[in-house]
Formats: structure tokens, sequence, C-alpha cells
């Protein structure tokens, strides 16, 4: 389907291009002088390592100090770029696989504390109602402020079926609390779908080697399951939650929407370390609307999808400001198995802007209420929204004269449906409100949609 394709790890990987030019004299003395510092800051590193190594209280092992020098030198330039050793690089690879041990949280580090990115669906942590934007604090009683990220992790970690107890701190909540989680084998499941009345819903948890084909499978099983895609009114891409994770991954199921244009690119240090990769023809649902759900969740490859089709106009984008990760990470071997992954370039919407701490704006900004569990179900007046009795209820009313049996069922069919979507918004409000969406395009016929959401043509103009 691409030509051409980044594969990457956990945010993505650009290619670097080393370009061969001519050096004036000038910029080859500042060059000089410039390696003379660099020399000079290495012999430091070298005096001071030794005097560690010979002089420190205890016995260090020198791998360490070089293991944790390298850390520091990593962690010190974003909170995205990191030194994996080699046990470390060997979880990496498993976990763009799909199956890794653990919580199951995406985190990220934020002024020395852990920071919840987004917990994946339908693992332990999820389970226990960590949410994204939680900030953990403390780990079985240990505070996790000034440790490395790494190092948090680290302690994270431990035997499937051992118990942890995090101490978290979120917005809203007077006291910090405690939960514990019990680790377990966290397993993706990249891509769920079902039909909800006439809109097929596409829940996208993460971006991994499975995310495209297996997508491209579920939403095929729906349109069969629906007779075909004239009995389906739109698509519901439901990334809430997604810290994301390939990006060639992203640029698939964007370009599986897209018939042509940009769908993002990546800018790195240099002019020459940028890439552009395009959408080719063809749409897997024939210009259907579709509505994106984000949140504060969505991090990443699932920004780069949101925003492509924001820019194009083939979806509304409904729900909270996305997370505002706008950066690629490429992940780069080292010698003994470990790894580096470095931040090497922005990436870019098609319309030129970098969402880096700025995260999407949604189209139609939608709140998920919290459910207050203590609450008793319509305790308040007016809560309850009771049955009440109609004309057809009434003894010897008269019959509807204008309309068929077959009629009268289909209007009776499309109540029934509109009721199931009315129960959907006490479990699920931002979803409900998605389908709200593609009911009302719908409804409207084809000639109140946007023209490029139709036709998949470029809007080249700025954002929302």
């Amino acid at each position: 389907m691409m030509k051409k394709f980044a594969m990457a790890a956990i945010s993505g990987m650009t290619v670097a291009v080393i370009a061969t030019t001519q050096i004036a004299p000038p910029l080859l003395a500042q060059d000089a002088s410039r390696d003379s510092s660099v020399y000079e800051q290495l012999d430091l590193f070298g005096d001071v390592f030794e005097r560690i190594r010979n002089q420190y209280v205890e016995d260090v092992d020198p791998s360490d100090l070089v293991e944790a020098a390298i850390d520091g030198m990593l962690s010190s330039l974003d909170p995205h770029s990191s030194y994996h050793p080699p046990e470390q690089a060997d979880d990496l690879r498993v976990q763009t696989r799909g199956e890794f041990g653990g919580l199951g949280i995406e985190v990220t580090q934020e002024e020395g504390f852990v920071k919840v990115v987004t917990p994946m669906d339908d693992t332990p942590a999820y389970d226990a109602g960590i949410e994204a934007g939680d900030y953990i604090t403390h780990v079985d009683g240990e505070s996790v402020l000034g440790l490395t990220l790494d190092d948090a992790v680290k302690i994270m970690r431990g035997p499937v079926g051992s118990e942890i107890v995090i101490t978290v701190v979120r917005e809203g909540e007077p006291e910090p609390f405690d939960v514990t989680i019990v680790r377990d084998t966290i397993k993706l499941t990249v891509v769920r779908a079902r039909t909800e009345s006439d809109s097929i819903v596409l829940r996208v948890s993460a971006f991994n080697r499975q995310t495209y084909p297996t997508m491209v499978e579920k939403l095929n099983e729906q349109i069969e399951a629906a007779g075909g895609l004239d009995n389906v009114n739109g698509i519901v891409l439901d990334l809430r939650n997604n810290p994301g994770g390939l990006l060639d991954q992203a640029i698939l199921l964007s370009d599986a929407f897209l018939d042509k244009g940009e769908i993002v690119s990546t800018r790195g240090r240099e002019a020459g370390d940028g890439e552009r990769f395009n959408a080719e023809a063809g749409d897997l649902v024939n210009g259907k609307p579709i509505v994106v759900l984000v949140n504060g969740g969505s991090a990443s490859a699932s920004e780069i999808v949101a925003g492509a089709l924001q820019d194009h106009r083939r979806a509304i984008v409904v729900g909270t400001k996305s997370f505002g990760k706008g950066s690629v990470q490429t992940v780069m071997p080292l010698r003994g198995d470990g790894s580096i992954r470095l931040t090497t370039a922005r990436y870019y919407t098609p319309s030129g802007r970098s969402i880096q701490n700025l995260g999407i704006s949604p189209d139609i900004v939608v709140h998920q209420p919290r459910v207050d569990p203590t609450a008793d179900e319509g305790e308040e007046e007016g809560q309850v929204d009771r049955p009440r009795r109609s004309e057809a209820d009434l003894r010897g009313t008269l019959d509807n004269d204008s309309l068929s049996e077959d009629e009268i069922r289909q209007i009776e069919e499309e109540r029934a449906q509109a009721e199931e979507a009315a129960k959907l918004r006490d479990e699920d409000y931002q979803l409900a409100y998605a389908i709200d969406i593609l009911h009302g395009l719908a409804a409207l016929g084809p000639q109140y949609r946007a023209p490029a959401m139709l036709a998949g043509e470029t809007d080249t103009g700025e954002g929302n």
C-alpha cells in the first residue's frame, strides 16, 4: 500500500541522511576548536571515572558507572531519550510485538515524578482504575522522586502474580491515595471492532506491528456482517488512551482512509534529515464519514493519525485535547546488545503544524463525565426520565391509516436503535456523541458534508 515507510520503534523511527559537502577553512577552524573542547571534557570525564573507581568508599563496578553516565546523558536531553541495557532492549523489542510483562501503563516523567500517559486496555493498571494524567509518587512506600524514569520503571517491574502498591496523586482529588495492582503478562489486543446501530466502532489501543493488518481484518468483518458499506453510516475511530507506537503503522492506518495528500512529515536537526509520507489512492470505506475520538491519553502515533485526518477534513475529531508528543525517537542498537532511544526529529501534520506540547485540539470538545459510584441512581428529583403514557396507550385510540405494516415496523426498529444509543450515553458518553454525529450526517445526506470529506482532498490551511 505504501511505496516507502519508516520502520519505527516506540513513537517512530526516522532515517538519517549523511550529506557530503565542501567545508570552508573558517568552519574547519571552528570545528577544530569545538573538537578540542570536547576532548577536554572527555578527559575530565575520565579523570572523574578513575577517581570514583579508585577512591570511592566502596568498590564500584566500572560497567555500572559507565551505564549510569550514559543514562544520565540521555535523560538530560528530553523525557523520551533513554538508554536500554541488553535486558531492557529485549523488553523493547517484545513490546513492539504486542506482548510483554508489567502493569500495563505508558509513562513519562514530569517534575521528577512518574506521570501516566495512559493505562492500556484490559490490563492490571486499567482494571485498577489508573487514569491518564495520574502522578505516581511512591512505589511500595518508596518515593520515586529523584529517580530516572528507567529506574522508576525497574522498581515497578516484578514477577507475574506479585502485588505492587503505588501512591497516586490525581487532579481533583484532595489527597494522594494508594492503589494495589497485581502484575501480569500484558497481551495487547491492539484493535477491537463492533457495530453500534449502523456505525462501525474501531477501538485502536496501540500502534505495534499487528495494528494495521488487524484493523483491516476487523473492519472488513464488520462491513461484511452489515451486508456491505451501503448499510454503514460511518466509522468511529477510537484513539482514546492510545499512547502511540510504530510510526509506519500510524502512516498505514491514516492512508487507509485517505486517497491522496501528505500524511505526516518529519524534520531533524539538519535540513536534509526530513522526510514526507504521502497517501496513495484507495479509501477502505469509500468516503464514509469518520469521527476520531481522542483524549489526554492519546499520544504520538495516535496524534499523527488524528492530525492527518483532521487537516484533510476527512474526519471530525471529538473529545479532549491530546497529550502533545510531537517528537520521533530512533532506536539505535549498541555493541553488547543494548540500545539507545534518541529523539531525532519532530513530526508535523499535513498543514505544517507541530503539536509538540500543544496536542491535537478536537473540532468538538466533549468531556467524559465521571461517574460517582457513591451516588444512588435517580436520587435527585428529575434525574430519572420515567416512562410516560402516550396516545398509543389510551383505550380505543384510532389506528394510523397512512402507514403500512412494514413502514410501522421500520419506525419501531429505528426507535429501538435510538433507545439503544441513549443507553450507550450512560456507558460511554464520548462514544455515544460520536455515533450521534454520524447519525446526523447520515440523516442530512451527502450534500451537507464537506467536499474534502467526500473526495479526500488536501486541506493545506491551518488545522484546528
